[in-house]
């Protein structure tokens, strides 16, 4: 019993020793990368139930700061998600073996003002960078659907099955009904190839951050599938939350009463 208090205390302290040695990346980069892991619903402190999007952002680290003097612009890449030397392509093996560096599976690079503060092996603390109540966009590829008619690609209602038109319910309309040019113009609404594609959802709140499993929960629905990268980063957008004013209708009588009880109790 003794060896094994005593084996678990030196684990806390060799983990303390660990936590004390990683180094955070300053506060002003408000940015992360993760990996969907799916939606839930969360209740807020209000009481209020909200679907939300749950993001495993992290452990993220700085893999590498880029300088105008080096590189021509200044940014900082981070790297998330832990993977084999020998899935790596000769480039990124030789860059991880030159740093000596662990390889990531995973690295993006955000745009930073200045670089000053960074370094390489520093670690993103979400709660520092985001709490409840912040909005963020969140940029990821959509699901692939390959090749889609014109309802499912733009939402197109369809067309009325009478009159014989059996074969037009699902038919995108007319495409060319000018007279004068006679030819489908350029950026007409068509059955293609609809997904696979880089989407950022602006400005959605954040709900919860849960820093020791290091999960982020966002408010609605974030591009991509299950088990896909995603990156957070602050909004562009209007920041404040405005909460419109709730204002009470009283009807004639109702005041009329009022106004006269509150006559009475002054006499």
């Amino acid at each position: 019993m003794t060896e094994n208090m005593t084996n678990a205390a030196d684990a806390a302290a060799e983990t303390q020793a660990k936590a004390e040695t990683v180094k955070e990346t300053p506060a002003a980069l408000r940015f992360v990368i993760g990996e969907k892991v799916g939606m839930t619903q969360l209740f807020d402190e209000k009481g209020n139930l909200h679907a939300v999007s749950v993001v495993k952002a992290g452990p993220c680290r700085v893999v590498r700061v880029r300088t105008v003097e080096k590189d021509g612009y200044s940014a900082v890449c981070l790297g998330f998600g832990e993977t084999e030397e020998k899935a790596l392509n000769k480039p990124g093996a030789g860059y991880f073996k030159k740093s000596a560096q662990a390889p990531v599976k995973y690295m993006k690079e955000c745009r930073v003002a200045d670089v000053k503060g960074f370094e390489v092996g520093q670690v993103v603390s979400l709660e520092k960078i985001f709490k409840p109540g912040d909005y963020v966009d969140v940029q990821g590829k959509i699901k692939g659907r390959g090749f889609a008619g014109a309802m499912k690609r733009h939402g197109f209602k369809g067309q009325p099955a009478s009159h014989g038109a059996s074969d037009r319910e699902r038919a995108p309309g007319g495409l060319a009904s000018r007279r004068s040019l006679g030819k489908v113009l350029s950026g007409q609404r068509m059955a293609g190839h609809y997904g696979n594609v880089t989407q950022t959802v602006a400005k959605i709140e954040v709900i919860k951050v849960d820093q020791p499993n290091q999960l982020l929960f966002l408010k609605g629905s974030v591009p991509g599938a299950k088990g896909t990268l995603v990156s957070v980063l602050e909004t562009s957008k209007f920041k404040k939350h405005v909460t419109a004013p709730i204002v009470s209708k009283v009807s004639a009588s109702k005041a009329a009463n009022t106004g006269s009880k509150a006559a009475a109790a002054k006499k």
